[in-house]
């Protein structure tokens, strides 16, 4: 059943992928036109990092072998949400000429938002895991779980600039130290 279901959690996070590269792709062919921005740069580089992350962790559920239709669908939806939130770095229809900060600070509160609803998602996701005996629940989720949630919660609610600098680069610093210190980083089946 998880090849079924991989199929499309597979698409849809590949949906934003695409999404992603597609975007840096485009601000770079237009280089000269377009005004860039790094704490944009460093978040394209982040949520690239978690949805490949996430997509890795969920070869964990292929160990599971009763699906209901509501883990379906919450699984579902938690590949959508990391698809929003990668949509929400780059718009569709990109203007050659586009200010990234502009852009930025006028999609932040819907970035950050999504940011923090898909830490959210994950943790019902990974408690779940860890009592269907599918993974190991580290002792330091939940500390970086609520780290994640708080650089979200800040983004969302500061305009600062030097705070948008700083919170890519804190975010990237724990999710290195946090796969790094824990089995996320390796699956055995």
């Amino acid at each position: 059943m998880f090849e079924y279901i991989g199929v499309l959690i597979s698409v849809i996070m590949g949906l934003g992928i695409t999404h992603l590269a597609i975007g840096a792709s485009k601000l770079i062919q237009n280089r000269d036109t377009v005004r860039f921005y790094l704490p944009h740069a460093l978040w394209t580089v982040n949520v690239l990092m978690y949805i490949l992350l996430i997509w890795w962790a969920m070869f964990w559920w292929s160990g599971h072998t009763t699906w209901l239709a509501h883990e379906y669908r919450f699984i579902t939806c938690y590949a959508i949400m990391l698809f929003f939130l990668a949509s929400m770095l780059y718009p569709w229809d990109m203007d050659k000429e586009i200010d990234v900060r502009a852009y930025f600070f006028r999609n932040r509160r819907w970035f950050f938002g999504a940011l923090f609803l898909a830490w959210c998602l994950d943790v019902p996701e990974t408690v779940f895991k860890a009592s269907a005996d599918l993974r190991e629940l580290p002792p330091e989720y939940f500390v970086f779980v609520s780290t994640l949630l708080t650089i979200a919660a800040t983004g969302f609610f500061v305009r600062n600039r030097v705070v948008h600098l700083l919170l890519p680069i804190a975010y990237f610093g724990i999710k290195i130290y946090y796969v790094s210190m824990t089995l996320v980083g390796r699956i055995s089946t």
